[in-house]
């Protein structure tokens, strides 16, 4: 029996769904929304053994999301293009518009005050050309040196204790981090709501900002 046009057409948008279909490959392709990274550090930043997170980089070439190339004896992964971006950020906006559990989860990382909406990257760039706020990006520092928005001061998680004596009690703060699937930014507003500040977090992340045609600086600049 042969196949029409629309079975062979069907198959390779599934072929797309499926690569998605791994809390895995949606962990690399956060990553590489940051930055094309080697297999070996997008194994250490995910988690995932060097050989798992090839066999899942090769599924999402396959699919067309990411691409490759080799540097020496590295092989260097990249984003295809910011489809892949749009794309990831329309799977997340999906199931918290549509599952319970995906609802529950974030409002849980706010404790028991109800999350601020975020503010959106237009509004962001208006008030920080106004230096009418506090940016903080809450990723590694590595990714923040890789590039960041211009004006933000780079604080982990981790960091956020030790910071908070230096903070401007009266002004606003914005935290951002990766994108659609980080929690850092969720988190650090919920810590800083209950010290008592004025906080909120992007809507996005770093890539977003940048696929904005928004300007990112690294620290070599």
């Amino acid at each position: 029996m042969s196949t029409s046009p629309k079975q062979a057409l069907l198959k390779e948008y599934a072929l797309v769904a499926q690569a998605l279909a791994a809390p895995a490959r949606l962990m690399l392709l956060e990553q590489l929304a940051q930055a094309e990274a080697a297999v070996e550090g997008l194994a250490g930043k995910t988690g995932l053994t060097v050989a798992n997170a090839s066999q899942h980089l090769q599924q999402l070439r396959r699919a067309g999301l990411v691409t490759s190339r080799r540097a020496g004896k590295a092989v260097i992964y990249r984003l295809q293009d910011a489809r892949s971006i749009a794309l990831m950020g329309l799977l997340s906006e999906v199931a918290e518009a549509n599952l319970a559990q995906v609802t529950d989860i974030l409002d849980g990382l706010s404790g028991d005050a109800p999350a601020p909406e975020p503010i959106t990257r237009a509004d962001l760039a208006e008030r920080l050309a106004q230096g009418a706020v506090t940016l903080l990006d809450i990723r590694p520092g590595d990714e923040f040196a890789a590039g960041h928005i211009p004006g933000a001061q780079n604080a982990t998680l981790a960091d956020l204790d030790r910071l908070l004596p230096a903070l401007d009690p009266e002004a606003e703060i914005v935290a951002y981090c990766r994108g659609p699937y980080c929690l850092f930014a969720h988190q650090a507003v919920a810590r800083l709501r209950h010290h008592g500040f004025n906080a909120r977090r992007m809507a996005g992340g770093l890539p977003e900002w940048r696929e904005d045609g928004r300007e990112v600086r690294n620290c070599t600049m």
